[in-house]
């Protein structure tokens, strides 16, 4: 099984250019025009897509969340009463939708329940995303499944075990995983990015990386052990209110991120040896004894 996918018109996988999703996610705080300046922002840096997340907060909030309250830019209000102000409509996926067809970048979502699926099927969007905390929905997961779209499945918060029964629910077809650990931000002795490499071991199917550390080094280097996928939370601003935006990328970081990417993968080289033309001056410069 060839280890590649195609994700709207980009094929993505092994020999292919990593793809580089920026997570809008809820960053965008209920508002509309924040969102389309992270998609401009996105598409500025070059990168391939944005996600959001899509839920239905009655469904998604635990009964014993709902009525917990909390301070947010609304005021002082219940966590499900906050969850329905950051969750975006049918008026605003439609001008997203608009918004990314002008300017030429993918968008799609995470999405949280089986009602958000049907929410955004008729967008027709290029692949869903399974969060982390979706992993073991096995209803959610057959629900993705029945759509026939590309499934990125991100593995923060779970064992093989788990791991390995999901990929077995939803099948390999079509199917990219993504090596992350779920904690904003992450600590770098907690990333792991050998995971990259144990996943591309055991399941023949694309592994990505999707990064919630501070900095961008840990990104590239995901793509050095073979990431062929890169998500990274976008913000504006790292100051503003939400819980993503710390562990979050900045535009001018998001530009350094993906010149990082495409230069690691330039550098990689396919690993055999060979004299480059380049060197030809300092081998005739310097080399002055020549047994072989």
């Amino acid at each position: 099984m060839p280890k590649a996918v195609k994700i709207g018109n980009r094929w993505v996988g092994e020999g292919y250019p990593t793809y580089v999703i920026g997570e809008i996610g809820i960053n965008h705080n209920g508002d509309v025009q924040i969102a389309k300046d992270l998609i401009k922002v996105a598409k500025d840096a070059g990168v391939d897509a944005v996600k959001f997340q899509k839920r239905t907060p009655e469904i998604c909030v635990p009964p014993e969340q709902q009525n917990k309250m909390r301070e947010t830019p609304w005021g002082y209000i219940s966590y499900l009463e906050y969850r329905y102000k950051v969750e975006f409509g049918v008026e605003e996926y439609s001008e997203i939708d608009r918004y990314c067809k002008e300017i030429g970048i993918d968008w799609f979502a995470s999405v949280w329940d089986e009602s958000a699926v049907d929410f955004l099927e008729p967008f027709e969007p290029v692949c869903y995303k399974v969060a982390s905390a979706s992993l073991t929905d096995h209803g959610l997961l057959k629900k993705i499944r029945s759509t026939g779209r590309p499934i990125i499945l991100s593995t923060g918060m779970s064992t093989m075990e788990q791991i390995r029964t999901s990929v077995a629910l939803l099948g390999m077809e079509n199917l990219i995983l993504t090596h992350t650990t779920s904690a904003y931000p992450c600590p770098p002795e907690e990333l792991n990015l050998r995971m990259v490499q144990t996943l591309a071991e055991e399941f023949p199917v694309p592994i990505g990386y999707s990064g919630h550390e501070v900095g961008l080094v840990p990104s590239a280097l995901a793509v050095a052990l073979g990431a062929c996928v890169v998500e990274r939370h976008i913000t504006l601003d790292r100051a503003m209110w939400g819980g993503d935006q710390a562990a979050s990328v900045e535009p001018g970081g998001l530009r350094k991120l993906v010149k990082y990417i495409r230069v690691t993968e330039e550098s990689l080289g396919d690993g055999v040896k060979r004299v480059y033309e380049s060197e030809l001056p300092s081998l005739n410069k310097l080399r002055r004894v020549d047994n072989s």
